[in-house]
């Protein structure tokens, strides 16, 4: 059996930079809070666990005072930096740069789109630690969108001026875009140039790997892909695996491997989402080079 772990797998620059934040931030031994997971992976989460990291709610970070929290790549809205200097919490945030400039663009976007009127959609997951921290630079009035059947949340008669979350899959975003172009045009009641304006802000670190992930799944037998159940770019990445090659197996770690998925002489490729850690993949490579199919 050939088993290659995919070099353009794992974590991508924003929860790279968190996790080395907190690592920094820990190596005295001090206990750190985490507003929320500080990755979608449970066995990650597990290990900066056992090193101080303490994840915490919202709701719990209002009764905390003096002490020191990370905000982790997925950015917070407005009110989580209102609660620390209120509580005087020491912030170390670690808000990936690609959501910082997102988070900006929308709070700009929304003052012009509300002046005008108008309404602010987000294509993006509902309650995602990213979509909160967008919508909280819009007063929480954004619209979010997951599909064309929440179309009917918006008023077709108003300007719209659509974003993505920078996670979410750039051909469903830009399904979207064109489904609502069509409505505007069937309503009539607006121009599609003047009234309508789509900004693709999905990651493109993120974004470019679903035409390397269709090729990296059509070169094997069997894909194994490593994420966290939580992971919305893991489910996203997971179904290109598993549109190009059938025999594609979603597991969180190598214990839910079951080895009749593979046959002897099977290539198999090893890839995983941006909060997938390389040390996963490799767990999950040595454990198949030590065991042996179960049908050889």
């Amino acid at each position: 059996m050939k088993v290659e772990i995919d070099e353009n797998s794992g974590y991508c620059f924003g929860v790279e930079f968190a996790i080395q934040m907190a690592e920094d931030e820990m190596i005295e031994g001090q206990e750190l809070y985490c507003l929320g997971d500080i990755v979608h992976n449970s066995m990650e989460v597990e290990r900066l666990y056992n090193k101080g990291l303490r994840t915490i709610t919202r709701d719990e970070l209002k009764d905390l005072k003096d002490c020191k929290v990370l905000i982790r790549a997925h950015g917070e809205p407005p009110e989580t930096y209102q609660i620390a200097i209120e509580n005087n919490i020491e912030l170390v945030d670690a808000s990936c740069p690609v959501v910082l400039k997102l988070q900006n663009r929308v709070k700009n976007a929304y003052d012009l789109t509300k002046h005008k009127g108008g309404q602010l959609v987000i294509y993006g997951k509902p309650g995602h630690a990213e979509v909160i921290g967008l919508t909280g630079q819009t007063s929480n009035e954004a619209i979010i969108i997951t599909g064309v059947e929440d179309l009917e949340k918006i008023d077709f008669s108003k300007p719209i001026t659509l974003f993505s979350q920078t996670t979410k899959s750039t051909k469903g975003f830009y399904s979207i875009k064109e489904e609502i172009e069509k409505r505007i045009e069937s309503e009539g009641l607006l121009s599609v140039a003047d009234d309508f304006n789509a900004n693709d802000s999905i990651c493109r670190q993120v974004s470019n790997r679903e035409p390397h992930m269709e090729k990296f799944s059509q070169k094997h037998d069997v894909i194994i892909f490593v994420a966290g159940r939580k992971s919305s770019n893991g489910k996203a990445l997971y179904n290109v695996c598993l549109t190009n090659n059938p025999r594609s197996y979603f597991v969180e770690s190598e214990k839910e491997i079951d080895l009749s998925w593979m046959e002897p002489g099977d290539s198999v490729g090893i890839c995983g989402a941006t909060s997938t850690p390389t040390w996963l993949m490799e767990q999950v490579r040595d454990f198949l080079l030590k065991s042996e199919p179960a049908t050889a």
